[in-house]
């Protein structure tokens, strides 16, 4: 096993919060059932923990938002959400795992390091039966993570990434990789591989992305909603398209970038945006993709506790991965 150079074990003492009942699993939240999962141990020991199961992994790095000129603070985002999750009800039956398996960090600065780690790390947690969640973190958590997944499926099954975000994330990698260029870090990384680069992003803004960056994603085939079309209309249309990207894909990977909120539902982003979508919007759209079967993996980026108010950003996102479990939980019986 590689050794996961910018890895931090999870520790079991964060996980705290109110206690109802102490027998009763009907009356347990997730503080009370969540394990913790040491990624950095011999293979053997984190090998199929569960055939039924998920594993929380904070991604605390935000040296990608610092390169692409945003405000920085979305490394401390995993403490934040994991501190919103503790305290949510148990929904899921006793047979299903819950795990944390500690931290990715980038405390030198070593953008690329950090990435090839979390790229370890999900490997390990799907090589282990569990279902990851990916705590963010700059968005550039998406290259180390779809790297992470790549390497675990084979290669006769077609990878198809469905991101709810205000930008298309496809800038060119001049001077270096950042929170702004992992998509087309993972389109030059399909090409290499000789696989199909299949994207989808939901909840375009006009006004946050260049005339270059739209063209850009025609050039590569990339599937847009743009938010206007969703805040303006109902979801039948977007399911549609939804419903025909998954037929094209084997397997999904959903990341959400915070920023996609209105700023009126999420202030603690590292570019908020005052026309963003309302979360029961991007909610029941998660819920249609998830109930699919085919998502995978997935994860929350861009939770920026220092601009946040009253936690509130930090709640959408605990929120958006508790909804995640519950729904994967239900449909896989």
């Amino acid at each position: 096993m590689t050794e996961l150079t910018h890895y931090t074990p999870p520790d079991v003492a964060r996980w705290t919060g109110r206690v109802d009942d102490l027998d009763d699993w009907d009356a347990f939240r997730w503080h009370q059932v969540i394990e913790c999962l040491d990624l950095s141990a011999p293979a053997g020991q984190i090998a199929k923990q569960t055939d039924r199961g998920f594993c929380l992994l904070g991604y605390c790095c935000d040296h990608g938002v610092a390169l692409n000129l945003g405000r920085t603070g979305a490394e401390k985002g995993p403490e934040a959400i994991r501190t919103q999750l503790a305290n949510l009800p148990v929904n899921f039956p006793e047979t299903v795992g819950l795990y944390d398996g500690g931290d990715i960090h980038c405390r030198d600065g070593d953008l690329q390091s950090s990435q090839q780690t979390l790229s370890e790390a999900v490997e390990r947690v799907l090589s282990a039966g569990l279902f990851p969640v990916v705590l963010g973190g700059g968005h550039d958590v998406a290259f180390g993570h779809y790297l992470g997944i790549s390497q675990y499926l084979s290669r006769s099954k077609q990878l198809g990434i469905l991101n709810f975000d205000a930008h298309l994330d496809l800038r060119p990698l001049r001077p270096a990789a950042t929170s702004g260029t992992m998509f087309t870090q993972i389109a030059a990384e399909c090409r290499e591989r000789g696989t199909d680069f299949s994207y989808f992003c939901i909840g375009i803004q006009k006004s946050a992305n260049t005339v270059s960056l739209f063209r850009m994603a025609e050039e590569l085939g990339v599937e847009t909603v743009l938010a206007k079309d969703i805040n303006d209309g109902d979801l039948g249309p977007v399911k549609q398209k939804i419903d025909s990207f998954l037929a094209g894909n084997d397997a999904i990977y959903v990341t959400i970038c915070a920023d996609v909120f209105s700023s009126a539902f999420a202030p603690g982003v590292s570019a908020p945006q005052p026309f963003g979508l309302q979360p029961e919007t991007v909610l029941r759209l998660l819920k249609h993709v998830t109930n699919s079967g085919k998502v995978v993996t997935f994860d929350f980026a861009e939770v920026s506790p220092r601009f946040d108010s009253d936690d509130n950003t930090a709640k959408l996102a605990a929120v958006f991965v508790y909804a995640l479990v519950n729904t994967v939980a239900s449909s896989r019986g």
